[in-house]
């Protein structure tokens, strides 16, 4: 199959069809730009001034779609021309393929016809001035300047210019798109954090009263029944109020609410209290001291976690729960016994392991949870380690 001719842009169109007629026009007014008595107009007469002018015509309507075929056609046209009279149009036709062979072609053309049109402006004014030692000889490399080197360093300056606009478009847009990126990993984090602090304040409650209202369903006894029942409204009312207390932070655009609402490890009695009420035989042994705000909310997530996951899977027993301050940092370890459970579970997914262990992370801790072996028989640990600096300052933050 012939290969089809790329079809011309309505712009080029334009061009060719103003180019041509402007030609015949100056070709009927019989306007040439020589005399047919040069040495060098080997064709004169009116008649072959048009076979340039229709050839130039014709690239300019390839100027975009085949600039470098255009300027090499154009070129034949325009060394044709010279050995007519000439047509002024024909030449300014090719001062137009040149600067749109520099601004449509490809990069490697659009700098080395600037660099050969030089030279050949230079040439054309050094070489026929050593030749013949006229003034007028310069001329040749004046004409050679204005047609090819002007037009082509033209080119190649616009054509700089939007290829630095485009550089810069891209630049905003892969800014944008590493703002939407930010903004995106932010509002993830955000859900991340929101997510584990929901878990660790709900979960502890709902399994507690999950495991009683187990009991008491399962249970014919009617003085059971009614404690289970005063301990389902307990945690009840307890886990409202955590949940009023953090719609209330999310509500609080300013943030305000945040550190005077977030527990501290000073809440650690209150919150073994309530384990002991839903039957947990919790001792508590915490020597922490003063510690930064973030380290003592995740410590603290980290305790009403633990004693979540051993009200529903633990085995009877006692359970331990130790702070230890040394070497800067702050040890928090949890234990329980691990073995087989009688009464009743709760259902669990394993968020709360992962959200200890992404509080841990955060702070740039150690995490562990798993079974151990200890004198007293298997037991389930938790161990965490945050680091605690003693300048405070900032750690709010």
């Amino acid at each position: 199959m012939a290969a089809r001719l790329p079809r011309p842009h309505r712009f080029d169109l334009y061009v060719a069809l103003g180019g041509l007629l402007g030609g015949l026009l100056l070709w009927g007014l019989g306007l040439a730009t020589r005399p047919h008595t040069e040495p060098y107009v080997l064709l004169p007469g009116r008649w072959p001034v048009l076979l340039p002018l229709l050839v130039m015509a014709g690239c300019e309507l390839l100027r975009r779609t085949a600039p470098r075929t255009a300027l090499l056609i154009g070129t034949a046209a325009i060394v044709a021309d010279v050995l007519t009279q000439g047509n002024l149009v024909t030449i300014l036709m090719y001062t137009d393929l040149m600067y749109a062979a520099v601004l449509y072609g490809p990069p490697a053309s659009a700098h080395r016809i600037p660099r050969i049109t030089g030279l050949l402006s230079v040439a054309g004014t050094v070489v026929p001035f050593a030749w013949w030692r006229e003034p007028e000889a310069l001329l040749i490399g004046v004409v050679t300047g204005v047609v090819a080197f002007a037009p082509a360093a033209t080119g190649l300056i616009v054509r700089n210019h939007r290829d630095a606009a485009v550089a810069a478009r891209l630049r905003a847009e892969q800014t944008a798109l590493l703002a939407e990126m930010d903004r995106t990993q932010a509002v993830t984090a955000e859900r991340a954090r929101m997510a584990r602090e929901l878990h660790d304040m709900v979960a502890n409650h709902l399994s507690a009263i999950a495991i009683h209202s187990t009991a008491a369903l399962s249970l014919d006894d009617r003085k059971t029944s009614q404690e289970a029942l005063v301990v389902i409204r307990e945690n009840s009312v307890a886990g409202l109020s955590e949940m009023r207390r953090l719609i209330g932070i999310l509500r609080d655009s300013s943030g305000d609410l945040e550190p005077a609402a977030a527990p501290t490890l000073d809440g650690l009695a209150a919150l073994v209290e309530g384990a002991r009420a839903n039957g947990l035989d919790v001792n508590l042994d915490a020597g922490h001291g003063e510690v930064p705000a973030p380290v003592e909310l995740a410590a603290y997530r980290i305790v009403q976690e633990s004693l979540t996951n051993t009200l529903k899977h633990a085995a009877p027993g006692r359970v331990g729960v130790t702070l230890a301050r040394q070497d800067g940092s702050l040890t928090v370890t949890v234990t329980s016994p691990y073995g087989d459970r009688d009464g009743p579970r709760a259902p669990g997914s394993g968020a709360g392991l992962v959200g200890m262990r992404e509080r841990v992370a955060l702070l740039d801790g150690t995490f562990a949870a798993g079974p151990e072996d200890s004198p007293d028989g298997k037991i389930w640990a938790v161990r965490a380690t945050l680091p605690v600096h003693d300048t405070v300052e900032g750690d709010t933050a």
